[in-house]
């Protein structure tokens, strides 16, 4: 599909990439076969040092629809994300991870729900986690339905590289906050800030994406991350003056990063 300025697309995925050689041919192989193709997808290469950007520019000759471009030094997820929707034409934006995989039908439905509901502003899926070798080896847990501000300032209800979102609301909030209590955290906070403004979230029943987290996954994020995630709910939680029963999701990073490496497997396995 030839884009042109009177032929726009409308679904804008955006993804970041960085350093993700083994796996970013399997995340783009699952965006280009997918059963809906009006679309475009933006990739941003946040300065990546292995051959990431290779194997996206062999791509970018066989396909049209890909719209790349990379960042002069290393910029994180917030700000690279930021760049995609900048250049991004469609009235949908979607995310996607370059390690994920979407399943064949995933844009199809989403979009679908969007356009027969134009209450909802983001729809997100249920997923199921796999290794490096693709083998799926749990279901990840989040509850289907309508997504409230309670729920998104508890924790994330919302899978991030699983969502499709309505451009126009995305901007309303300025897209993803760029700050230092952010950058692991870009998702929780977008959700608190479009749930704020009373748009209306929904997680569908259905498994549209296959979320890697591997063993490497499972290493626990440096705890000065953690530091940053419970500091961010606690400003949220502190500005909309929420039960005091709800600061306990606030320090539930900081808990879950003193497990031992030996048991986080475990813990990941049963939440």
């Amino acid at each position: 599909m030839d884009w042109s300025d009177s032929v726009k697309p409308e679904i804008s995925v955006i993804m970041s990439v960085y350093n993700d050689e083994k796996y970013i041919a399997k995340a783009i192989d699952s965006i280009l076969t997918q059963s809906f193709s009006n679309f475009e997808l933006i990739i941003c290469d946040d300065y990546s040092t292995d051959r990431s950007s290779n194997i996206i520019e062999k791509y970018v000759k066989q396909d049209n629809r890909i719209v790349f471009f990379k960042n002069e030094k290393n910029l994180g997820l917030a700000t690279s994300l930021n760049r995609c929707i900048e250049r991004a034409k469609g009235k949908y934006i979607a995310r996607m991870d370059s390690d994920d995989i979407s399943l064949p039908n995933r844009f199809e439905v989403e979009y679908n729900y969007l356009e027969d509901n134009s209450d909802i502003v983001v729809v997100g899926c249920k997923c199921q986690c796999i290794d490096e070798n693709d083998e799926i080896y749990k279901d990840f847990q989040i509850h289907s339905g309508s997504v409230s501000f309670y729920d998104a300032i508890k924790k994330v209800q919302i899978v991030h590289p699983t969502v499709m979102m309505r451009k126009e609301a995305l901007l309303s909030v300025d897209g993803y906050t760029v700050n230092n209590l952010t950058l692991r955290a870009e998702d929780y906070d977008l959700w608190c800030k479009m749930t704020k403004k009373g748009y209306k979230i929904f997680n569908l029943d259905t498994i549209l994406l296959l979320y890697r987290e591997g063993l490497q996954g499972m290493k626990k994020r440096k705890y000065k991350f953690r530091i940053q995630e419970a500091k961010l709910k606690y400003m949220w939680m502190k500005n909309e003056k929420v039960p005091f029963s709800i600061y306990l999701y606030a320090v539930k990073p900081l808990i879950v990063g003193l497990i031992p490496s030996s048991l986080m497997k475990i813990y990941k396995g049963v939440r």
